[in-house]
């Protein structure tokens, strides 16, 4: 089984002599794209740190798992004490969804904490390091949902808006730093998360990892996968925007 541990520990992951084994961390590494994306970048020789709220399945001499939830000050300063050597890359995975319950919107903050604010507050302490070193790259996992409203699942839709938003101006802010952040827009991929009675041109978590190894070779900024998807969701946003118009 690999090493996991519950809270921080001063054991850290084999540290790699400079132009060695790059590092990554892939926070939401437990199943998913997380899952395969720690999967990819331990078979291209990185040297993987997995976080995610339970334990991983993954197995690998160069991969270490912590059990951790974002929201907490433990994750926070697992993160701090990780990245005292900058990561090469930053892998942000980690995503929910809940049916919104008018008379109890705890679940809304919920949602708004783990996909929004968790994700800011991890660029917040991986960044200044990475900048430091010129070079790097930070990627977080977005959904071509963020251009929609939705009724049903409002905070889900609206983290993710607020997520590409906030991570397309940071990545502009950024452009000469040396340092490249991304927002990836995925449609239905095959994980817990794809809920809807209909999941049009779902794609498996594999595929999804390619997509993220590919931002994450070729420096993308900002991606959307798949196309046909993306070029629905426009239609799908325009008759929304048709529909208010006239309610």
């Amino acid at each position: 089984m690999p090493s996991q541990s519950t809270l921080p520990s001063s054991h850290s992951p084999r540290r790699a002599k400079t132009g060695a084994v790059k590092r990554a961390i892939v926070i939401g590494s437990s199943d998913g794209i997380g899952f395969a994306t720690a999967e990819a970048l331990l078979a291209e020789g990185w040297e993987v740190v997995g976080v995610s709220r339970s334990a991983s399945l993954l197995s690998h001499a160069h991969y270490t798992h912590f059990i951790c939830d974002v929201t907490s000050d433990d994750y926070r300063r697992l993160l701090r004490e990780q990245s005292a050597e900058p990561f090469q890359a930053v892998i942000y995975s980690v995503g929910m969804g809940e049916p919104v319950t008018p008379d109890d919107l705890s679940g809304d903050v919920r949602v708004l904490d783990v996909n929004l604010m968790a994700a800011v507050s991890t660029a917040a302490i991986v960044l200044p390091g990475m900048i430091a070193a010129r070079q790097g790259s930070l990627i977080v996992l977005s959904s071509l949902a963020d251009v929609l409203v939705s009724s049903e699942y409002p905070s889900y839709n609206a983290s993710k808006a607020a997520l590409s938003s906030y991570f397309d101006g940071l990545g502009a802010a950024l452009q000469s730093s040396g340092v490249t952040v991304c927002y990836v827009r995925f449609g239905f991929v095959d994980t817990k998360m794809a809920k809807a009675r209909m999941r049009p041109l779902m794609v498996s978590r594999q595929v999804a990892a390619g997509v993220v190894m590919r931002a994450l070779r070729k420096r993308q900024r900002r991606v959307s996968f798949p196309v046909r998807m993306a070029l629905l969701v426009s239609v799908l946003r325009f008759l929304q925007s048709v529909k208010r118009l006239f309610a």
